[in-house]
């Protein structure tokens, strides 16, 4: 054996010694960065600081923000450690007006919360007041107007239930340049037709249809239009395939005379 290559024991257990002693060290580094980490965390939520300061609200019109948030239930004394995110969801989902409602924490104590409404689908008249419809058929009683507030068609005679949630549908179904073509929609029921309607377009022209077949027949109307006289006003039928039938001018200048009489 090379006497050159070999180490005395008495050399080694210095090196032995120090390395031990290193690793030593690295343990109580680690033990107590973790234990003052968690007393940091235990500090962190218990004390104030984990309660919730800010909840961010977006995508909200219908609803104000102190709306949105008084039916979080979420408060300042809130502990962010306790805001359980699909359960607020739910909570907004409860109002009728809320299509989807996505609610995420911001860390350290911020909430935030992306509303999506249901779309304004028309409006309806009733007693001088404007009452916005909504894609799913809910009138929104409690939010009404005096003047009508955009150009979405009227509708008169409709309560909620199944010819309101048909006449949405058909709504829904058409472009938009037809829905924005419609002035006031009229619930006109027959004895043979529950859900027949009167429309009264922007352009003077008035149809009549049924909710069974309304969007299929009035994607239409444009093409219908555009082989009638503008100046030669009338009825639209959809009821049954399509005519035409001219207002009676004799008639309406009649009525004409006589409330300028009246008057």
């Amino acid at each position: 054996m090379d006497k050159g290559n070999v180490v005395a024991l008495e050399d080694r257990i210095p090196k032995l010694k120090e390395q031990r002693r290193r690793k030593a060290n690295r343990r109580l580094i680690l033990l107590l960065f973790l234990f003052f980490t968690l007393i940091a965390v235990i500090a962190y939520v218990q004390s104030p600081l984990s309660h919730v300061k800010r909840i961010s609200v977006e995508g909200n019109d219908l609803y104000s923000t102190k709306e949105i948030i008084k039916k979080t239930g979420v408060t300042n004394n809130t502990n962010i450690w306790k805001v359980n995110n699909k359960e607020i969801s739910k909570k907004l989902m409860e109002l009728s007006e809320i299509k989807k409602a996505n609610v995420k924490i911001g860390w350290p104590n911020t909430i935030y919360i992306t509303i999506q409404e249901h779309k304004r689908i028309a409006y309806l008249k009733n007693d001088g007041f404007y009452y916005p419809i909504m894609e799913n058929g809910i009138i929104l009683k409690g939010k009404s107007f005096k003047e009508f507030p955009s150009n979405s068609p009227i509708l008169f005679d409709f309560k909620e239930g199944p010819i309101l949630n048909e006449m949405v549908d058909g709504l829904k179904r058409l472009p938009d340049e037809i829905v924005n073509s419609i002035s006031e929609i009229h619930s006109t029921p027959k004895k043979t037709d529950k859900y027949h309607i009167s429309l009264f377009m922007n352009d003077g022209f008035e149809v009549s249809a049924t909710l069974r077949s309304f969007s299929e027949k009035m994607v239409h109307y444009p093409s219908i239009v555009s082989q009638l006289d503008p100046n030669n006003k009338g009825v639209i039928d959809l009821e049954v395939g399509s005519y035409f039938k001219a207002y009676d001018t004799k008639t309406e200048e009649q009525k004409s005379e006589k409330d300028k009489g009246q008057g």
